[in-house]
C-alpha cells in the first residue's frame, strides 16, 4: 500500500471512529433524556403539587414577558368577568329588546343582552314582567351601572345600599352594588316587595321611588309604565316601535297615569326615603 492509501485508509479509520463515538454518545444522550423525561412524568403524577407549582411558574414567566412587552399586565380571563353576550345569539325577543334598547340608551349590546337575558330569567322566576324590570332600569339609570343619586341610591336599579345592605351579603357585601346583575336581582326584590306591599303594580312604583307618601310621585310610575308598554310592543315583534311615541300605559295599569310624555320623574325631596323602612 503507498503512503498515500495509507493516509486515506486512517482518515477513514479516525472518522468512522469519530462517527462512532459520536453515535453512541447520542445515543446514551437520549437515553438519558428519555428516562429524565419518564422520570419526571412520574415524579409530576405522583405529585399535583408540584405539577401545579410548575405551571404557576411557567405562566408567570410567560406573562411577565407578555408585559413586558405591552406595558401593563395581562389578565387572560377579563373577558370571563365581562356582563355580555353576543345578542345575536338570544331568542329572537330578547335579541329585538336588546337592539331596541342599545339604540335608545347609547350602550352596547352586548353588555344590554346580558341585562335582558337576566331580567327574563329572574322574571320568570318572581312572576314579574321582564320589559318592566328592564323599563326600571331604564327610567332609573339609563343603564349605567355605576350611577348613584344624590341620595345614595345606586346601580343600574338605583336601590338604597345602606338600607338594603342585608340584601347583598349573598354577592359579597354592600360593594356588589356595582355589579350590574347583583343590583338588577336585589332591585328586583325591593320592586317585588314593593307592589306586594302596595297591592298593585303602580302604587308598587310609587312605593319603589320613595313617593307612597307623598302626593305626587313626580311622573316617575308613569314614565317607567309608557317605557314598559314600549317594550313590550317591541318584544311582541312590533317594528318602527318609537323610542318616545304615543303609547296607551292604562293598558298596564288599573290606574290612568299621568300623561306618559312628561319630563324625566323627579321626586320630591326625600327620594327612596319612604321605603327606607319596613322591607
Amino acid at each position: 500500500m503507498t503512503a498515500s492509501g495509507n493516509v486515506i485508509a486512517g482518515v477513514r479509520t479516525f472518522a468512522g471512529d469519530v462517527i462512532n463515538g459520536f453515535l453512541e454518545v447520542t445515543h446514551s444522550g437520549f437515553a438519558l433524556l428519555g428516562l429524565g423525561v419518564v422520570f419526571g412524568v412520574i415524579t409530576l403524577t405522583a405529585r399535583p403539587d408540584l405539577r401545579q407549582a410548575g405551571e404557576e411558574e411557567l405562566m408567570g414567566w410567560l406573562q411577565a414577558r407578555q408585559e413586558a412587552v405591552v406595558g401593563f399586565p395581562m389578565e387572560p380571563a377579563a373577558s370571563e368577568r365581562a356582563v355580555a353576550l353576543n345578542p345575536k345569539e338570544l331568542p329572537r325577543e330578547q335579541a329585538a329588546v336588546a337592539y331596541w334598547l342599545s339604540k335608545k340608551y347609547r350602550v352596547a349590546p352586548e353588555p344590554l343582552a346580558a341585562l335582558v337575558t337576566e331580567a327574563y330569567e329572574i322574571g320568570a322566576r318572581t312572576k314579574l314582567d321582564p320589559t318592566l324590570i328592564l323599563a326600571v332600569m331604564a327610567v332609573e339609570s339609563s343603564f349605567n351601572p355605576f350611577a348613584q343619586s344624590p341620595v345614595g341610591a345606586q346601580g343600574l336599579m338605583q336601590v338604597m345600599t345602606r338600607v338594603h345592605t342585608d340584601k347583598y351579603e349573598g354577592f359579597g357585601g354592600h360593594l356588589a352594588a356595582f355589579d350590574p346583575v347583583a343590583n338588577l336581582r336585589v332591585g328586583v326584590k325591593v320592586l317585588q316587595e314593593c307592589i306586594a306591599r302596595a297591592g298593585s303594580l303602580e302604587d308598587g312604583l310609587r312605593y319603589y321611588v320613595g313617593a307612597a307618601n307623598l302626593p305626587d310621585d313626580g311622573g316617575y310610575a308613569a314614565k317607567v309604565l309608557a317605557e314598559h308598554f314600549r317594550l313590550r310592543q317591541v318584544a311582541n315583534g312590533r317594528t318602527g316601535v318609537s323610542p318616545a311615541g304615543p303609547v296607551n300605559p292604562p293598558l298596564l295599569s288599573t290606574k290612568a297615569p299621568a300623561t306618559p310624555e312628561a319630563a324625566p320623574a323627579t321626586p320630591a325631596t326625600g327620594e327612596k326615603v319612604a321605603l327606607l323602612s319596613g322591607l
